[in-house]
């Protein structure tokens, strides 16, 4: 099959992984980089080809009747339980995985190219690029699943590779606390995952994507009617497969862990919180859509969860003074537009519209959140801080990563003709169509979002202009300013891609059609956000600081991330470890060890009790004999009386 080749997007950067991580110490630093950085560019053509082929290829047959076909490239067994329940491993080749390889590679490429400047000097930088490797390695290896175990596999392997990066600096405790601490709450939700994944593998006897959404009804059918707690049982597995997918892409209230994950390196933050692991969870329903289009009590759950964390992050982004969790907030909330937009996208509303703008989200929000996330680390290099009470003025000291900068900006906050303007566009009309309440509840967070971005902006390259001193800040090598430029250009271009064309819900061909009542007032809204940010943040004065007195609680608490991180610290020290776990290891030592220890001194007082019979002396054995014999004849005759 001519799309085989598709193969070697897995197999070359595991193959780097396994050489850095074995030979990568004998190694220069430099050599390293540039392998590994290679290896990736490979990977990228190889990514790209497979999906040109697919979208545009004639031989293979991927358009029959006005629908693409899912190609199933390759597909061998692993395990096979019972003649229809079997484990396999494979590639598949569909609008939404193609898309995610151009998504993938991409970013991760730019990521390669831009960590050779910025990464340089840095110890274990053989190691880094090593994880690199495998971090790429798993996240193509899950969006090319055929199946949902093996997505499962792949997901996991997301997991510990995000927890190696994320730790990079492992001689920091703050980074060991955050990866710690992804993986953990990760882990949490992973289960309900993997419950889900049985429970709705037991009723429809697969784990094959193709079978399982080929026809929903009849998969949600085979339940039989079966009830768990007042809900269908097939909703409890959608349900908690969304949880798995919550956990990855950071939705309330298991988002607490993506802020914290910003302490590894700003090129790890690029990649893996802004374009690629945290779209996992979306990726995951837009895989299972179909099904999930059937049940409308999970769409409802993911919908208001959606809608609430993006709310909810765009609040407390808008008060953060670190810049990268400021960009943190931000992905969580972009992420919820996208998760919102799939719980409106009932197939009967345009056709679904929702579907495709969470994809075109996807892929707008990948280009233009790593530009911002590249651009924040070319700031930090210069300045040495993260904080913006460090920065200002920086537009004249670092003309490229400011236009790069404002372009991410443009772009997120939804101004034409940049990239941000055409996706959002599109769940907002999906969001109005399914319900006004949600399209003006986005709406209202779309325009916080473009408040909160231009304060950052405003804060970094305009407000004051701090006295440097002997590190006056410089535009980064060209390393790290290329990948600025051409995720810049991707962000103003991408907009333009018919992208209805390519990804649909049913994978028929949908022309993309602006609505300029919804984008007209998303424009007025995104204009206000940016005029009220202007107003506040272009020059420094006092504003800001008489608007965080006068809502002092609000603003304390929206700072403090509404206490969430408090009430887990909470919930788990003071409850589960001091009230539950302690009673428990209490029992446990006292109860149930001295029970044990009790027996064992038992046994080993009646031993040495025992041992004297055993002394080796005649004497000693006839006088036991003896009082033996006499003990025996007393009881017989005790009982014959």
């Amino acid at each position: 099959m001519e799309l085989s080749y598709t193969v070697a997007v897995l197999i070359i950067p595991v193959f780097m992984f396994l050489f850095l991580g074995i030979v990568g110490v004998k190694l220069s630093k430099k050599t390293a980089g540039i392998l590994g950085t290679l290896a990736m560019g490979v990977t990228t053509v190889i990514a790209y080809a497979a999906a040109f082929t697919y979208f545009f290829g004639t031989e293979q047959g991927q358009v029959i009747d006005g629908v693409r076909q899912q190609l199933t490239v390759l597909d061998l067994t692993w395990l096979e339980f019972t003649k229809n329940l079997v484990i396999k491993i494979g590639v598949l080749l569909d609008p939404i995985s193609a898309m995610m390889l151009i998504v993938i590679s991409t970013v991760s490429f730019m990521v390669h190219i831009y960590s050779l400047g910025y990464m340089d000097g840095e110890r274990g930088f053989q190691r880094y690029y090593a994880f690199l490797s495998l971090f790429t390695f798993s996240m193509l290896g899950l969006v090319l699943a055929t199946n949902i175990f093996q997505m499962y596999i792949f997901w996991e392997l997301v997991g510990v590779s995000s927890y190696l990066l994320i730790g990079f600096y492992y001689t920091l405790p703050a980074a060991v606390s955050a990866s710690k601490k992804a993986f953990i709450v990760t882990r949490f939700a992973d289960l309900g995952f993997l419950v889900g994944i049985l429970i709705l593998s037991f009723y429809t006897d697969t784990f094959d994507f193709i079978s399982l959404t080929s026809d929903p009804q009849a998969a949600i059918s085979t339940a039989g009617g079966a009830t768990f707690l007042g809900c269908s049982v097939m909703t409890w597995a959608l349900t908690l497969i969304f949880m798995g997918g919550a956990g990855k892409s950071a939705m309330f209230p298991l988002h607490i862990w993506l802020p914290d994950a910003m302490e590894g390196p700003t090129p790890v933050s690029a990649l893996i919180h802004a374009a690629t692991m945290v779209v996992a969870g979306v990726y995951l329903v837009a895989r299972l859509f179909p099904i999930y289009a059937v049940d409308v009590t999970a769409l409802e759950i993911i919908t208001v969860v959606g809608a609430f964390t993006a709310l909810y992050a765009a609040a407390v982004a808008c008060v953060q003074s670190d810049i990268k969790r400021v960009l943190a907030f931000s992905t969580i909330s972009q992420i919820a537009f996208m998760i919102t937009s799939l719980g409106v996208a009932s197939p009967e509303l345009h056709h679904g519209v929702g579907y495709m703008a969470s994809m075109f989200h996807l892929f707008t929000h990948a280009m233009f959140k790593a530009l911002l996330f590249l651009c924040a680390g070319a700031i930090i290099h210069a300045v040495h801080s993260n904080e913006m009470s460090a920065m200002g003025g920086l537009r004249k000291y670092m003309p490229i990563c400011h236009i790069a900068f404002l372009i991410g900006c443009l772009a997120i906050a939804g101004i034409p003709p940049f990239a941000g303007f055409f996706s959002k566009d599109e769940i907002l009309v999906a969001a109005y169509a399914k319900s006004p309440i949600w399209g003006v509840w986005l709406s209202v967070v779309a325009g916080m979002t473009a408040f909160y971005m231009f304060r950052l902006y405003y804060k970094i390259f305009w407000w004051n202009n701090p006295d440097y001193g002997h590190h006056t800040p410089h535009e980064a090598p060209m390393t790290m300013t290329f990948p600025l430029i051409f995720l810049g250009l991707v962000s103003i271009v991408a907009g333009f891609i018919p992208f209805g064309e390519f990804v649909t819900s049913n994978r028929e061909v949908y022309e993309i059609h602006l609505d300029w009542t919804v984008a007209g007032t998303s424009i007025a809204i995104a204009v206000v956000g940016i005029a009220l940010a202007t107003v506040m943040y272009r020059k420094e004065n006092n504003l800001p600081e008489q608007l965080a007195n006068r809502f002092r609680g609000l603003w304390t608490a929206a700072y403090h991330r509404f206490y969430m991180d408090e009430l887990y610290q909470f919930i788990t020290h003071k409850i589960i470890f001091a009230r539950i776990s302690k009673p428990i290891a209490w029992f446990d030592r006292r109860i149930i060890d001295g029970t044990m220890d009790l027996l064992a001194n038992v046994t080993n007082s009646a031993s040495f009790a025992v041992r004297r019979m055993q002394s080796g002396s005649v004497q000693t054995y006839v006088w036991f004999y003896l009082v033996g014999a006499v003990a025996v004849a007393v009881i017989t005759i005790i009982c014959l009386i």
